[in-house]
């Protein structure tokens, strides 16, 4: 577990966080991040440290920041909060900056690593009062983990056995008032209890290309690398929507302008050098751009159900669900039916405009009969 924690402060009186987070805390790594966007992120500044330097999501900053300052004036843990959406969106920043906000310390795991309930009990009888822990990929927590968690967010405690064989017997241990920030891309493999027992539940949308123009200024700028405007949205709006991805665009653009001799990154450098890594003016790479040719030439422009189209392209079912349709699908170029994914007649010119020609697949009738061994695909 990445612990960020105060070692030249007092732990805080229990019931009441205190203002102590130090520049330390927020340097937090994000699971999913690559092993050179971890330590691109370790540097000073990189991570926004408060809510007024998140750039977008300002609907979710209004409400996470009314939600923030009524607990503090009450002198509570904030409330346990539930993160949703798809990957690179900036949920682990976010539980960040909600540890600063309230002046606690956070506690970083993820999932897949609480694999039993010692090591949970670990994490949450080392919480301090008013401390975060924050849960990357909730929704892979085992059941009977899952399970544990429940007396702990609702009555402040976890049982756990003691002794072996016929002695064995369960002990409750009292735990401090904290707060779980769980975070997931998958909210539908949440169980239901797990689910109903967060009070705050907020979801964290794609982002504007004018937004992520105003991400791309901020790294190039903390690399040391100017950049214009138009350089900047010309890198936002080719981001697939992603703060994550435009970082590290931003990186790589600022490579090819470096070797090029250039000082300032503008919009011909970018345009050039996505080119060049095989981004289009869309924001498709090549596994985008062949997912749509595989839908319209294989299978007619669809419907397709998930698990044909899986294995004709030879990628897991969860990667196309959770990687590459999400912006598909959000940028137009997608449609799931009753019977499976359909490219649109959107997707279909954007393909032709590449390759020379594909036309573009008929309106899905609801009526029409499904190909034998796809029927039974409803929406996945």
């Amino acid at each position: 577990m990445a612990r960020i924690r105060h070692q030249d402060t007092e732990k805080p009186a229990r019931g009441k966080p205190t203002a102590r987070a130090s520049e330390e805390a927020s340097q937090v790594r994000d699971p999913d991040a690559s092993e050179e966007e971890a330590r691109l992120e370790e540097r000073p500044g990189l991570r926004p440290m408060r809510m007024a330097d998140y750039i977008g999501q300002e609907p979710l900053k209004r409400k996470l920041s009314v939600f923030v300052q009524a607990a503090r004036e009450r002198g509570e843990p904030l409330d346990h909060t539930l993160l949703h959406g798809p990957p690179g969106l900036g949920k682990t920043t976010m539980a960040q900056i909600l540890a600063r906000e309230m002046g606690v310390e956070i506690h970083l795991t993820s999932g897949p690593a609480v694999e039993h309930k010692g090591i949970l009990a670990g994490h949450l009888t080392a919480l301090g009062a008013g401390d975060l822990l924050f849960i990357d990929e909730i929704h892979r927590l085992t059941p009977a983990v899952e399970e544990s968690l429940y007396s702990a967010m609702e009555d402040g405690r976890i049982d756990l056995p003691v002794g072996e064989g016929s002695r064995a017997r369960t002990m409750p241990f009292s735990l401090a008032p904290f707060t779980l920030v769980g975070a997931t891309t998958r909210t539908a493999l949440l169980s239901a209890p797990l689910r109903e027992r967060f009070q705050i539940v907020e979801g964290i949308e794609f982002y504007r290309d004018e937004e992520l123009a105003q991400i791309v200024s901020r790294t190039a700028g903390l690399l040391g690398f100017p950049i214009s405007a138009k350089g900047a949205l010309e890198i936002g709006r080719r981001s697939r929507g992603t703060p994550r991805i435009a970082n590290r665009l931003t990186r790589r653009v600022r490579d090819f302008a470096q070797v090029r001799g250039r000082v300032r990154i503008e919009e011909t450098d970018a345009a050039f050098a996505l080119d060049e890594l095989g981004i289009d003016g869309e924001g498709l790479d090549a596994t985008d751009r062949r997912i749509l040719v595989t839908i319209l030439d294989m299978f007619d422009g669809g419907p397709v159900g998930v698990e044909a189209l899986a294995a004709t392209l030879s990628e897991p079912r969860d990667t196309l669900e959770d990687v590459y349709e999400p912006f598909l699908l959000q940028r137009g170029f997608l449609i799931r039916t009753p019977r499976g994914r359909q490219v649109t007649r959107k997707g279909a010119r954007h393909v032709a405009g590449d390759d020379g020609g594909q036309t573009p697949p008929p309106t899905p009738q609801s009526g029409d009969p499904g190909d034998e061994g796809e029927q039974g695909e409803l929406d996945l």
